[in-house]
């Protein structure tokens, strides 16, 4: 079993300790990923709005959300 199908095991544990730490730690790998994607699609010279659409957020939620770190990384590419 990989470790994200091991997690995602863990998270119906009917120890509550153990459920909520691994509800936690699949929140912050699907942060993760999102943040990747998002990072991709702004690559790739996708609006805003087309990422918003695709998640199902507002284009200023998903602005609010993911454009300071594009401004952070396209500084470091300076």
């Amino acid at each position: 079993m990989d470790a994200t199908s091991e997690l995602a095991s863990t998270a119906s544990s009917a120890d509550p300790r153990v459920g909520l730490k691994a509800a936690s730690a699949l929140r912050r790998l699907a942060e993760t990923l999102e943040a990747a994607q998002v990072a991709s699609a702004r690559r790739q010279g996708w609006s805003w709005q087309d990422i918003a659409g695709v998640l199902g957020v507002t284009k200023q939620a998903v602005h609010h959300k993911h454009a300071a770190a594009e401004k952070k990384r396209g500084a470091r590419d300076v």
